[in-house]
């Protein structure tokens, strides 16, 4: 066997060689700087530049300490990812706007929905949207819009937007409205003639000196999108609750499009000393807790940031002595194909700390009443295609006035229980 040897030193590198990597590197440092410079030069690349160090930054940090973010940190957070939101949709706006057709672009002059005037706002989660300011005006005080009180309006449907921004088309109802609306191609939606009160709320004027008094938290459900003002679902709750206690009943409808547990709460605080109710109802339905129905297979985006919220408005309540009820909104795809409810409503009763009877799932009355619809069609030989307890005949996900009637019905038979039962 040959005797070891101490093997020979690697050979240093020839100063060519040395010159090619730092030059290399140089390249490479380079073109990150350009790019962060150009990403830098652009409103949202300044988001997603400061978005991605904040990210990077929490990451170490929770990585040595091992704990998670406080409540400050996780509103900061929020608030970049709705920063980012809001300037996406403004730059998107800006491009369409200055694309769009002569007739659609009077349709966003007319209804001050141009990148001018237009009011972008964020909703649930990170979502941001365009909303006409005629009809409602910014809020800063943690509902970020709101309606505009004594208000008259009306929806406009089926509104192509190719490469635009995210509009919901909520509009004054007058014929300058309706003749932009009529000339861009969309369709003046008659029934769903919106008036606010004097509180920017939809319904008639609340009183708080009514005998029995509530307050509904909510979003584009209990607005009752696409519903006559007298076919919401606070509405025909106050209708059904009054005949099962036989006294009038007052409810303050806080319901608006695209808000979330956390604008509920924030309404809540609002509303609720004013009404100083007997009773608040929250209403949440799938995308109070992700995007779109993600959370129906069981992947929720902000189902601990949803809990928070309702465990404060329970906590309201609570110090208030107002009876306070949880009630999940049953999607159409639940009543009409699978219901798959351990995710969706699952995940919401699973996180909600209360007793078993301030918690009601209405899915059962909503398949039991489209069973009798279905029967009650085949027996009159007419078909039944669609589900008539949501607007499917004009292709929308909310309730029609038969939905809405059947909430009310299933929430004021628990309320008046619950009332009964109470000291």
């Amino acid at each position: 066997m040959e005797p070891s040897r101490t093997p020979d030193p690697a050979p240093r590198p020839r100063p060519a060689s040395i010159r090619v990597r730092w030059f290399k590197r140089f390249i490479i440092l380079a073109t990150l700087a350009a790019v962060a410079g150009v990403t830098a030069s652009f409103r949202i690349g300044r988001h997603y530049a400061v978005e991605g160090y904040t990210a990077a930054r929490r990451a170490v940090i929770y990585q040595l300490t091992g704990l998670g973010p406080d409540r400050a940190e996780i509103e900061a957070d929020w608030a970049r990812r709705r920063a980012l939101g809001v300037a996406r949709t403004t730059e998107v706006l800006t491009k369409f706007y200055d694309h769009a057709d002569p007739a659609m672009k009077r349709l966003f002059d007319v209804a001050g929905m141009d990148p001018e005037h237009g009011l972008v706002r964020y909703g649930r989660g990170d979502q941001a949207f365009l909303i006409s300011p005629q009809v409602f005006e910014r809020d800063d005080s943690g509902r970020s819009y709101r309606f505009r009180p004594n208000m008259k309006s009306v929806w406009l449907r089926q509104i192509t937007l190719r490469d635009g921004p995210f509009g919901l088309f909520l509009v004054p109802d007058d014929p300058a409205h309706r003749e932009a609306a009529t000339n861009a191609g969309a369709i003046v939606d008659e029934p769903s003639i919106t008036t606010t009160n004097s509180w920017g709320l939809r319904g008639p004027e609340p009183d708080p000196d009514a005998p029995l008094r509530g307050v509904v938290l909510g979003d584009s459900f209990m607005q009752g999108m696409f519903n006559p003002d007298d076919q919401t679902p606070p509405v025909l709750l106050a209708k059904r609750l009054g005949e099962l206690e036989g006294e009038e009943v007052s409810i303050a409808n806080t319901g608006h499009l695209g808000y979330s547990p956390e604008q509920y709460y924030f309404s809540l605080l609002e509303y609720g000393p004013r009404m100083k109710p007997r009773f608040v109802v929250v209403s949440v339905c799938p995308n109070d807790f992700g995007n779109e129905f993600d959370i129906l297979y069981g992947r929720p985006d902000w189902l601990d940031e949803a809990a928070y919220w309702l465990d404060r408005i329970y906590g309201w309540c609570r110090a208030n002595d107002a009876i306070f009820l949880l009630v999940p909104v049953p999607s159409f795809p639940q009543v009409e194909s699978r219901r798959e409810d351990g995710f969706y409503p699952g995940l919401v009763c699973n996180v909600f700390n209360g007793p078993p009877s301030r918690y009601l799932d209405p899915l059962d009355r909503f398949v039991d009443e489209n069973l009798r619809l279905k029967l009650e069609a085949r027996r009159a030989g007419e078909s039944y295609a669609r589900c008539k307890l949501y607007n499917r005949h004009i292709d929308d996900d909310h309730f029609s006035p038969l939905g809405a009637a059947i909430w009310a019905d299933a929430v004021a038979r628990r309320l008046s229980l619950i009332m009964a039962t109470s000291g």
